[in-house]
């Protein structure tokens, strides 16, 4: 039985007729992360009691090894199964695979089960008020103090803080250091005095970003990915893991949603226009085009600029296929496609702006002139 086949039987029995999970069919996904996370949690656990977690990671991890193949086999499965939205993306896409490639034994020991498990989430401590897109400005610090690491700062539009365990945070740790010199990459508990988190609310009402503030925060010393200094090259190495291969988890949901605006526009007559028509019929060429560029692995910005302006766009499509009706939320509650038109005008501006990405491919991969 090929892997595809595996996960279509295993995704059916769970997610269908008497399955224990049949319950959380299409719970969460972007704007909709307040969704039942308990029952997400929980269905997180039961992905990785079955195997279903850390597909790509060695076997001696808790992984498949699987290839690029069979990851997308699965990614697609499980996106036709409607399965809840992932969340231990973050635990299992960004910081497993770049302790996996950085970390030490004992941090590789301690990390990484409970990631495959689904027992720990993780949020991502990049972006500062004065440090988004040029994450090199980061001015959180951390200094040593006796066998710890004591942090004090700043961090903003951090995913999931609220129900993270654990984050990992890039911290100016050589005094009088600038740009990309003297950043650490620490590995940092949440759930301790000195780390407060406030949640920030978005056009859609809910709460998925947060701040994040370290006063006199602390984590073990040896909780530090890579030498001390050396976080820049560590922090884009985890950069690469979060627009390589899971970014195809991601279209896969783009998918989802290209389909629900097609049928709005057919239960609408808006498809009728054929200018509409021709709108929704680019939108699909441009999600094929997206697929394949991800299987070929392009460089970074190209895959993150092409995405991210190609989802705005769907979000806006979205919400002219429903004509007048797209304007009035019913009884207070957004509908999937105005969530869609709202969330989607953030993708252009985090992990890192359109106009940033314009610049690096034109410097890194033209090799243009600043």
């Amino acid at each position: 039985m090929s892997l595809r086949e595996e996960a279509r039987a295993w995704l059916t029995g769970n997610l269908y007729g008497s399955g224990p999970f049949a319950h959380a069919r299409g719970l969460g996904g972007p704007g909709r992360e307040h969704e039942a996370h308990e029952v997400r949690q929980a269905w997180e656990r039961h992905l990785g009691k079955a195997g279903w977690t850390c597909l790509s990671w060695p076997v001696e991890h808790g992984g498949r090894n699987a290839t690029l193949a069979d990851q997308v086999a699965f990614y697609e499965e499980y996106a036709r199964a409607d399965a809840p939205a992932r969340v231990g993306h973050i635990g299992e896409g960004l910081i497993g695979p770049t302790i996996l490639e950085h970390g030490t034994a004992e941090q590789k020991a301690r990390f990484l089960p409970p990631i495959q498990r689904g027992d720990e989430l993780w949020c991502q401590g990049y972006s500062e008020p004065e440090a988004g897109s040029d994450l090199a400005n980061v001015q959180t610090k951390a200094e040593i103090s006796g066998n710890e690491w004591v942090i004090t700062g700043q961090k903003v539009w951090t995913s999931l803080a609220h129900v993270a365990g654990w984050c990992f945070a890039l911290c100016r740790t050589e005094p009088g250091s600038s740009r990309h010199r003297g950043l650490s990459y620490l590995l940092v508990p949440m759930d301790q005095p000195g780390v407060e988190v406030r949640p920030i609310v978005q056009l859609t009402g809910t709460s998925e970003f947060n701040e994040v503030f370290f006063d006199g925060a602390r984590t073990a010393a040896g909780n530090i990915v890579g030498a001390p200094g050396d976080g820049w090259r560590v922090a884009m190495a985890t950069l690469g893991y979060e627009r390589g291969a899971s970014t195809l988890g991601r279209q896969i949901g783009f998918r989802r949603e290209l389909d629900r605006v097609v049928e709005a526009a057919q239960a609408s007559g808006a498809a009728d226009d054929p200018v509409l028509r021709d709108r929704l019929a680019r939108a699909w060429l441009e999600l094929e085009v997206m697929r394949l560029n991800g299987l070929r692995d392009p460089a970074m910005a190209i895959t993150k600029l092409y995405w991210s302006e190609w989802h705005r766009r769907l979000g806006e499509l979205a919400q002219e296929v429903q004509g007048r009706a797209g304007l009035v939320a019913e009884d207070g509650e957004l509908n999937d496609l105005q969530r869609l038109y709202l969330f989607s005008r953030a993708d252009t501006i985090y992990a890192g702006s359109s106009e940033i990405q314009r610049n690096l491919i034109a410097e890194r991969t033209l090799g243009l002139p600043r």
